[in-house]
Formats: C-alpha cells, structure tokens, sequence
C-alpha cells in the first residue's frame, strides 16, 4: 500500500470520526433541548408499545424535531424494553431525557375520588359507579353482591368502605377501589382498637364500627366526637336506649323527606334506637378515623342527652330535666335533633 493510499485511509477515517463526533454532539443536544411542549399533556403508553410506537407518538405530536433519537437513546442505555405502561403527563420545559425517564419509571398520573365521612354504602357505589376513570365491572349496588365481588362474601356492606380521598392511575377497576376501601375501614380498626379505653361496652372491633358510624351521622364538629361518643356510652352502660335520630333516618330509606316525625320515632325496625335498647345491628354509615377513635376513647364525664343548637353543635345535659330545658330552648322554633 503507497504513503499515498493510506494518507487517504487515515483522513477518511478521521472525516469520518469526525463525523461521528459532531453526530454525537448533535444527539446530546437535541435531548438536552425542551420539547416543544406549551401546556401540560398527556401521553400514553398502551399495554405492548414499543419505544419506537412512543418516538411516533412524539412525532406526531410535532414534540421533537428529530424523534427517532428517542429509541437511540433508550438502546444505548439499556431501557428500550423497560418503558411502562400508563399515562404520564409531559410538561413544558422537560426534554426528551425527562420524557424516558418518566415513561421508565411509572410514574402514572394519579386521579382522585373521594369518598366523604358519613356517606352510606349506596351513596358510596353511586359516586364509584359515577367515576370516569375507573374500569365499571359491576351492574349492582346490591350491597351481597358487591361485597361477593370483592372478595368478602357473607359480610355486611354498610359502614364498611373507609372514607378517604384515593388516588389511583387509569385502568384501575372499581372492584379494586372498593376493595382497597375495605381494607382501608380494617386497617383503621385493627390500628384503633388496641387502644380502646377500659370499659367500653363493646364485644367487638364490628361494634366499636357501629357506634362510630352514630357519632359520624350526630355530628360535623370535630370536637365533640368523642363527647357524643361519651353519651352513647353512658347509655349503653345503663341500659338506656340510644334514641339517635340517624338511626331513625337509616330506617325510613327512601321514605325519609328531611324530617323527622314523632310518629317515625316508634317505627318498628331493628335500626329505630327509640324503640331498640343497644346498637344498631350494622353501622348507618362509614366513619372516618376520627369518629373511630372517638368511639375507642370516648370523653368521659356525666352527660346523658344532647340536643342541636342549630349551629351544628350540641347542647349537653347530665340530666332529664336540663335536657327539657335545653330542647324546649333549641327546639321548639324548629325540627327535631339530638338524642332525647
């Protein structure tokens, strides 16, 4: 081989190098520049995409000038095969570096639905049955058949889904909500019940749940959870009935109209605390946390009755006679309220 020929090897091969090298630079450039992106969007990746269906997607989208470097990328450093499924929101100001980084690590975007203290079975489903991200599997709201559905056949539905705000990705189904609520009410007690006063009138976890669904529906003032819960138990301990409205309310179903009558007071049903001496036999409604712990750590102290103010909190008594005095003060202008 003459000087000559190999002189024009090595010059190839340094053009060529050369090349190489200002290809490389451009590369990391481009995936050190933002995309073009001026609002939050949203980009999916469907069950069996290939980085190269992602880099059309971008393509499409008009995100990168040159999209195939996206799959360069990703082969270079390995995680090509690694991207996840999901929705992943692609802000202004990421680049195409952020963009592999988020679709590989799985950070979904998270929607939320709340299931608010107080809030009965049925109104828990029609709020689920409402969402529009969750995957609907069931055609019921019949509380056996949604508890077989989830896993939990032979137990009662009521008060038993935790009231909480759930973040979850699309896809996600509604039997797999419903179950995580569950588990959610179960956690609570077992977390709860170990540190339950001594003394309260309860066999069970199940009770302390029934008695924490009373205090959520008496009342939306924090601070006197645990004072109603202190009657309640009072009268438990005494053999007095409870003679809480909700109950009356739970009874009634459909037929209630927003307001109590004394004729519904001795409607018989095994729910009516005015005409049952104990607990309901289910909880009326889901508790949240602190209703459950108000139920567990009851405040003590001697009061028997209370009655609504109108404010939304309460009067409290220790005796019948002062009870009178404050119903006939509270409620005579209006309804009915309060344990009597």
């Amino acid at each position: 081989m003459t000087r000559r020929v190999t002189l024009v090897i090595l010059l190839g091969l340094i053009a060529a190098a050369g090349v190489g090298w200002l290809g490389w630079q451009e590369t990391r450039r481009q995936l050190a520049m933002p995309l073009a992106v001026t609002t939050p969007e949203i980009i999916t990746v469907a069950s069996g995409a290939t980085l190269r269906a992602v880099a059309g997607d971008v393509a499409a989208r008009g995100w990168m000038a040159h999209p195939w470097i996206l799959v360069v990328e990703g082969r270079r450093l390995g995680i090509a095969r690694s991207i996840r499924i999901g929705e992943y929101e692609i802000t202004p100001g990421m680049t195409p570096l952020d963009l592999l980084d988020t679709i590989v690590s799985g950070r979904v975007i998270q929607y939320e639905l709340t299931l608010v203290e107080g809030w009965t079975f049925d109104r828990i489903m029609q709020a689920v049955q409402e969402s529009r991200v969750l995957v609907q599997t069931l055609d019921t709201r019949d509380p056996r058949r949604v508890m077989a559905a989830i896993g939990y056949a032979g137990y009662f539905a009521e008060g038993r889904l935790f009231p909480d705000t759930y973040r979850f990705p699309r896809g996600t189904t509604d039997v797999e909500f419903l179950r995580r609520a569950f588990r959610t009410t179960e956690d609570a007690l077992a977390e709860e019940w170990p540190l339950r006063a001594i003394g309260l009138p309860y066999e069970s976890p199940y009770q302390a749940l029934i008695m924490a669904s009373l205090v959520e529906r008496e009342t939306g003032v924090p601070e006197e959870r645990a004072r109603i819960a202190g009657v309640f138990v009072r009268r438990l301990q005494r053999g007095m009935k409870l003679q809480t409205d909700p109950t009356v309310i739970y009874a009634m179903g459909a037929a209630y109209d927003g307001n109590i009558r004394r004729g519904d007071l001795s409607i018989e049903s095994p729910y009516n605390t005015y005409v049952h001496t104990g607990l309901p036999p289910t909880p009326i409604a889901s508790p949240g946390r602190a209703a459950i712990r108000a139920a567990l750590q009851p405040d003590a102290g001697d009061a028997l009755y209370f009655v609504a103010r109108g404010d939304g909190s309460h009067e409290f008594s220790a005796t019948l006679d002062d009870h009178n005095r404050a119903v006939r003060k509270y409620q005579l202008r209006r309804g009915r309220g309060g344990a009597q």
